[in-house]
């Protein structure tokens, strides 16, 4: 990983849009920061396209959906999109109706075979918010260890899902899904734009492993300082770092897109 400042200001100059993730890369100990929330609001008056791409909830997005300066929120990795419009929140999905309560059910009955089995699991405490995918908390409310967030990840992969670790919760869920889809769907259905097509022309900032299919697939990627803490998990490391961590690192990011000090 090459410091941002290292970051060659031609590259910069073509930016169009900015996905990032949301905790501990927008966030700083569960909340936005001022700095944060500015540099969002900067990057969409100088016309950038801003989108969060997240594996929180949709109802926990909702309300930051409504007030934050971004184009959208994408929620539980990839499956679902929030929106702000002058008729209120509009809400997308990637899968049907029919095909969303299905997973509900199966989800259901994998986590609590997920609680059963792992010492200590507990259902992240957004739960409640989730259509689309199933949450276990590691390290948000309270702690699992290595062992113990392998293991719940191979009970999810056992049962047919895909499952991702983020910093704060191990996402559980059923469809062929994933940030870097949801990234694609949503540049398609708000812009019309194909983001493969024009995909030097796009930044990802992030700070996890669940980070890493878009660190490997964004040529322009950034990984905010905290994510050193997972250096040595991470096959596909972001191209550059910040110096600052969460969302300092973020309004880092934003003041070189910028090209302001």
């Amino acid at each position: 990983m090459k410091f941002l400042k290292t970051w060659p200001a031609e590259a910069r100059r073509g930016i169009v849009g900015v996905l990032t993730d949301i905790d501990d890369t927008l966030t700083t100990e569960g909340a936005i920061t001022a700095d944060a929330l500015q540099a969002l609001a900067e990057l969409k008056a100088a016309g950038l396209h801003v989108i969060p791409i997240t594996g929180r909830p949709v109802g926990w997005s909702e309300p930051f959906a409504q007030r934050w300066p971004v184009d959208a929120i994408v929620a539980e990795n990839g499956a679902a999109a929030l929106r702000a419009t002058a008729a209120g929140l509009t809400k997308l999905y990637q899968q049907d109706a029919a095909t969303r309560a299905a997973n509900f059910a199966r989800m259901q009955q994998v986590a609590q075979r997920v609680l059963r089995e792992v010492p200590g699991a507990r259902l992240a405490e957004d739960s409640p918010g989730r259509e689309t995918d199933i949450a276990i908390d590691h390290s948000e409310f309270t702690h699992l260890p290595p062992e113990k967030i392998a293991q719940a990840v191979r009970i999810m992969q056992s049962e047919g899902m895909n499952a991702t670790v983020s910093s704060i919760h191990i996402n559980g869920w059923y469809g062929g899904h994933n940030k870097l889809d949801g990234a694609r769907w949503i540049a398609r259905e708000l812009f019309g734009r194909e983001l493969d097509a024009e995909i030097a022309r796009w930044v990802y900032v992030g700070d996890s492993t669940n980070d890493q299919l878009m660190f490997e697939h964004f040529p322009h990627s950034v990984g905010v300082a905290n994510i050193r803490r997972f250096e040595a998990e991470l096959a596909h490391q972001p191209g550059y770092i910040t110096e600052g961590e969460r969302g300092a690192g973020f309004a880092e990011v934003a003041r070189a897109l910028l090209n302001r000090p």
